[in-house]
């Protein structure tokens, strides 16, 4: 009994959704996280190179994330109010948008790839080995985007099954190119990238036959849908750019630091980032709930159930650090054999594994705004929190030597602005407006 009052039919309800939601959600960690097994036992410089080439395609990536959560918390607010062919017709504007920015982000990749590393501070062979590699991984970005619209659609509906299916199957295909490109072809990186391309395309495709299967009035362009979702997206867009920004930076400065801490850099990031999307599974479980809720008319209900989500997401971050810290002798030399690399990564592991319970309650609290499309507070208060608080410190670790750890303790300070930001936000309700817009 005494459980059963603990777990609630509103926790049943967000288990149901962010068990499904956190495979697919895993899709682009666990690419790079493959690459990264993979390309860095062929050595130090093509393992920098990969974090050079994945820093900058997935802070393109995660750019256009908006695609994702600003399509799921429309579509949910209309599928919550009945009106499902309205939401079919977001379904729509969101692959049109998708494909559009898809093909002009792969252009600006290819052409700018020299330019981008060396800006990010890679040079000789380090610095060919990330200009291929993003050159050939970049084919995949266009699918990548349909794919974020896809799930975007797919989540707001409830159908978070559909979106694991897919997932597992891009993720299987990924581990098997790569690993007979790269060692099978003796392709190297280029089998890597050339792998995971392939492996999105698949993805992008499955998504886009969802998306037109959806019962819309039309397809075509429709000014009034396309003018929200663009209002949406554009406050999503800036709020991630300021957050994946600062992460360029990260590496920007570790690869003036050395190619070992760059590397170091690449493995905890990585790691951490997985975790991160972990977390954010109940926060997209949050986006579907609240959104759902508010379009049926009850703000109190999607309050309450905000708040259940913020402590399970705080217990599950509390339960990942754990693992991470147990873990600290054995994660890291599973990515390299470079001890230069191992003693950088273990500096900073006590730090991503520390802050993983105040990440869980920062996840939770975005994934309640966006489904409430309180999406212009969290790009205001993002700016804020990035310009203001991690760019400086990250800058202060190059100019006085602090290194990876210094950086690392700039991500923590990050997330602990973007709670004292957010928490108070929640807790007045001045999100909680309800309705089908």
């Amino acid at each position: 009994m005494g459980v059963r009052r603990i777990i609630t039919a509103r926790d049943r309800e967000m288990v149901a959704l962010a068990l499904p939601a956190l495979g697919s959600l895993a899709a682009e960690p666990l690419y790079l996280l493959a690459d990264t097994a993979i390309v860095g036992h062929l050595g130090t410089p093509q393992l920098a190179a990969l974090g050079i080439g994945s820093a900058i395609l997935t802070t393109s990536f995660t750019l256009f994330n908006f695609l994702a959560y600003g399509t799921t918390a429309q579509v949910a607010r209309r599928h919550g109010a009945g009106e499902a062919r309205e939401a079919a017709r977001v379904a729509a504007q969101a692959l049109w948008l998708a494909s559009a920015l898809g093909v002009a982000l792969l252009a600006a990749i290819v052409a700018l790839a020299g330019p981008l590393t060396a800006l990010m501070g890679a040079d000789g062979a380090t610095r060919d080995y990330a200009i291929t590699y993003l050159r050939i991984a970049a084919i995949g970005l266009p699918f990548a985007l349909v794919t974020l619209a896809g799930q975007g659609y797919l989540r707001g509906i409830a159908d978070l099954r559909t979106p694991l299916r897919i997932v597992v199957a891009g993720n299987l295909a990924n581990v098997a190119l790569n690993v007979g490109l790269v060692y099978g072809a003796g392709m190297g990186i280029a089998g890597a990238a050339t792998g995971t391309a392939i492996a999105q395309a698949g993805m992008g495709l499955a998504f886009a036959r969802r998306l037109l299967a959806a019962p819309a009035p039309s397809r075509r362009p429709d000014r009034r849908a396309m003018r929200a979702l663009a209002r949406v997206s554009g406050e999503l867009f800036v709020r991630t750019a300021a957050l994946t920004g600062s992460f360029a930076v990260a590496s920007a400065v570790l690869a003036r630091v050395g190619a070992a801490s760059l590397g170091a850099h690449q493995i905890a990031f990585m790691l951490w980032s997985f975790l991160a999307l972990v977390l954010d599974a109940i926060a997209i479980a949050a986006q579907v709930i609240v959104g759902r809720t508010l379009g049926a008319g009850d703000a109190d209900g999607a309050h309450a159930a905000g708040v259940r989500m913020i402590w399970w997401s705080v217990a599950l971050g509390g339960l990942l650090g754990a693992v991470m810290l147990a873990l600290i002798g054995v994660l890291p030399r599973a990515f390299t054999d470079d001890p230069a690399v191992v003693e950088r990564a273990q500096r900073a592991w006590w730090l991503f594994a520390l802050m993983q319970p105040l990440g869980g309650a920062v996840f939770a609290l975005d994934g309640i705004l966006i489904g409430a499309g309180d999406t212009r507070f969290l790009m205001w208060s993002m700016l804020v929190c990035a310009l203001g608080v991690f760019v400086p410190i990250s800058l202060l670790s190059l100019a006085l030597g602090w290194g990876i750890v210094g950086v690392w303790c700039g991500i923590v300070a990050l997330l602990a602005a973007r709670l004292a930001a957010t928490l108070p936000r929640f807790a007045r309700r001045g999100w909680a407006t309800v309705g089908a817009a």
